[in-house]
Formats: C-alpha cells, sequence, structure tokens
C-alpha cells in the first residue's frame, strides 16, 4: 500500500508538472499578444472607465454620466482593481497589458484547476488533457490575451469556490472565492444557489463557515456602494441585461427564424430575468442530486447561461470554455476550436460588436456545439453515482466521478 500510494503521489506531481509547463506556454502566448496588439474597442474603454475611477473614485463612479463612455457596469471590486491600474500605468507600464493581465493569469490559474477537478473524477490522462486545453485553449487566448475583461476570473474564482467547497473541503476559503467571483464580474451569481445547497447538504458547521465567508467579503466590497450609491449600482450593475445587438444564441435564432421584434425586445430587456433564474435553478437542482458533482455543475450553469444569453460579445464565449473541459476534452476542444475561429475572425472585422455573416454561422455553429456538450454533461453527471470523489491514477476511462475505495481483504463490511 505504502509503495502504491508513493507511486500515486509521483504521478499526481508528474501530471501536475504537465499541465504546469503548458499553462505557462498559455500565459506567456496570452501576454505576448497583450503586449503587441493594441486590442478592440474594451481596451480604450477600459482606460476611460480607469481615468474615470481616478476622478471620481471607485464608489462614486457608478453615479457619474461618463460623456463618450457606455455605462459602468462591472461590481465594486472591479474599480479598486481599475484605479490600480491607473496608478501603474502612470509609472510607464501600458495600460493595454495591464487590463489584459488578469483574465491571462485567471487561464493560468483555471488550467491547473481543470486539471485538479478532472484528476478526482476521471483518469489521469483525461486530466491532463483538459488542463492543458484549457491553457492552449483558442477562444480563450483570444477573448484573454487579446480583447481583456474580466469574465475569466469571474470564471476562475466560481470554479475555485466549488473545488474548494467539495474537494478541499474548505467552506470558509470557497465562500471568499465565490463572493471574489461575482465582485469582479457580477455573472457567476447563477452559480451561488448551487454552492448554498452544497454547503448545507455538507452539514452546519460547513454552511456556517461558507455563509460568513461570503457574507463578510461581499459586505466589505459591496457594502460602501450599497450605502452610497444604490440606485445607481442597481441600474447599471444588478439590471443590466446587456447590448441590444441580434448576434448570438437565443435573439439570433429568433431574429433568423422571423419572430415578432416586441418578443426579442422583451427578453432583451425584463424578460432575460427569467433565463438567469433558469440557470440559477438548474444549477441548483443538479447540486441538490449530485453534490459532489459542484464543480462541473457551476461550469455547467455558466455555459447555461451563454447558451440562453440574449446578449451578444465575443468576451462572453469565455463562460463555457472551462467548463465544457470539465465534460471532457473533446466537448472542450470542439467549443474552444470552433468558437475560438469565430472570436478571431470577429476581431478581425470592423468590430467586435458588428459580425460579419461567416462570423455569425459560426456562431450558430458553435451554440449547436455548446448545446450538445450541455446535454452531455447533464447527462453524465447524472448517470455519476454521489460518492465521495477522490483523486485518480488510472490511466484508463473512467466515470465522472471516482470509483468507491477499496477496502484490505478480509476487512468487514461496513
Amino acid at each position: 500500500m505504502g509503495i502504491r500510494t508513493r507511486c500515486e503521489t509521483w504521478g499526481v506531481r508528474r501530471a501536475r508538472a504537465m499541465v504546469l509547463a503548458v499553462a505557462a506556454v498559455g500565459l506567456l502566448t496570452r501576454m505576448l499578444i497583450a503586449a503587441n496588439k493594441p486590442g478592440p474597442a474594451d481596451v480604450h474603454i477600459f482606460r476611460g472607465f480607469a481615468e474615470a475611477v481616478a476622478r471620481y473614485g471607485p464608489i462614486r463612479i457608478y453615479e457619474q454620466p461618463l460623456p463618450g463612455l457606455p455605462v459602468y457596469n462591472h461590481p465594486p471590486l472591479a474599480g479598486w482593481l481599475l484605479l490600480g491600474f491607473h496608478e501603474l500605468s502612470e509609472l510607464g507600464i501600458p495600460f493595454g497589458i495591464l487590463i489584459r493581465s488578469p483574465a491571462s493569469i485567471a487561464d493560468f490559474c483555471c488550467a491547473l484547476l481543470v486539471f485538479e477537478i478532472v484528476r478526482r473524477r476521471r483518469s489521469m490522462g483525461t486530466a491532463v488533457a483538459c488542463g492543458a486545453g484549457v491553457a492552449l485553449c483558442p477562444v480563450l487566448i483570444a477573448t484573454s490575451g487579446y480583447h481583456g475583461n474580466t469574465d475569466a476570473v469571474a470564471i476562475t474564482f466560481a470554479l475555485a469556490a466549488a473545488h474548494l467547497l467539495v474537494d478541499r473541503k474548505a467552506p470558509l476559503a470557497a465562500g471568499l472565492a465565490a463572493a471574489l467571483s461575482i465582485s469582479v464580474k457580477f455573472i457567476p451569481v447563477v452559480t451561488i444557489p448551487a454552492m448554498f445547497v452544497v454547503a448545507l447538504r455538507a452539514g452546519r458547521p460547513a454552511l456556517v463557515r461558507f455563509t460568513a465567508a461570503f457574507t463578510a467579503l461581499t459586505a466589505l466590497v459591496w457594502g460602501p456602494v450599497v450605502a452610497t450609491v444604490p440606485q445607481d449600482l442597481k441600474e447599471n450593475v444588478l439590471e443590466y441585461a446587456g447590448g441590444d445587438h441580434r448576434l448570438w444564441g437565443v435573439v439570433r435564432f429568433a431574429d433568423l427564424f422571423g419572430l415578432p421584434d416586441a418578443f426579442i425586445a422583451f427578453v432583451q430587456g425584463g424578460g432575460h430575468f427569467l433565463f438567469v433564474l433558469t440557470c440559477a435553478v438548474a444549477g441548483a437542482w443538479l447540486a441538490r442530486l449530485r453534490p459532489v458533482q459542484l464543480p462541473v455543475v457551476v461550469g455547467l450553469t455558466m455555459g447555461l447561461l451563454l447558451l440562453l444569453s440574449t446578449a451578444s460579445a465575443l468576451q462572453y464565449l469565455t463562460w463555457a470554455a472551462a467548463g465544457l473541459f470539465l465534460v471532457g476534452f473533446w466537448e472542450g476542444a470542439a467549443y474552444g476550436c470552433l468558437l475560438g475561429l469565430t472570436a478571431l475572425l470577429g476581431y478581425m472585422g470592423r468590430s467586435a460588436v458588428r459580425w460579419s455573416e461567416t462570423v455569425m454561422h459560426l456562431g450558430e455553429a458553435g451554440w449547436v456545439v455548446l448545446a450538445v456538450g450541455l446535454a452531455g454533461g447533464v447527462r453524465a453527471i447524472l448517470a455519476a453515482p454521489a460518492s465521495v470523489p477522490s483523486a485518480r491514477c488510472a490511466a484508463g476511462p473512467a466515470p465522472l466521478t471516482a470509483p468507491r475505495s477499496s477496502r484490505p481483504a478480509g476487512s468487514p463490511a461496513k
């Protein structure tokens, strides 16, 4: 048993080192793109936001009109981040590199995180492939290294929270990670109910620790803004529905099939909350049925949010990438490559929010790939036994959960 344990430990370390090396290559690639490419309009918009935050502060920014800039729809932690970037840019560090660094670093961490999650549920070889897939995923390279924004950061924190809660049995750290995920970008809010469901099922101590950490950090980050400019925060962040472009998903197909403009206006307006609620409920339901699969559930919930999204933006394609690699390598690779091509051609066009017919057709195909991947992931979760995940070192295929641990020969059954 001791020899086997040492062998397994060595196997995990070697596999982790392989993913770490590939993730480093992915990070270097992203940073080289950030250093040599100007990026889309968002880079310049964020520079304007950073200047406004430096002028008005990360709290009062929400009540400012900001002429020449779109609505400032980012959670409070993003404001403090932009304030720091503004100060660093004053020292001579290019802002284009600064604004794309968080997403690029998040992808590096996410590759290692996906490896740790998958190795507890699948074979070691699959875990290495999925971790490396995230590191080299074309759509993530495009959206993090070229575009920037904070979507990848939010997704990584959400997956980290699920991993800490279920796999690491660290509800306090999980609560902090969950609070950070919605404080840098609000989209992972659809995953929070699933986390609370699992924390509740884990017992009162875990629920108390998770809730205390989540509540305390959320109050610290959001509290000053809520107390100072609550209405502006509500309108700019909590009620933000995205742009009115008809480029992706529900809205794209509604427009393609000639549905009334009134219907499209409804789903892009107040109706989009129904889709958000659907995602949150679906995630909580899956978490209740298979709590040990929470990291996979969180990934699929973010993918479902993209599938049902009524807004269109190339950086949103980030939401589903890591989650599909948690389902399987080929699901993640198919999505990452197809939508990576979509993003590449989209960024090469006149505007990242004005897609050509070719890009929109690629997006339609990518939407179908996403739907198929999500359906397969849900089936795999429901088929997995409700057992505690543990690290696997086998080279062969395995179900989406770890097998029951064996007991020494002759030992009594419990």
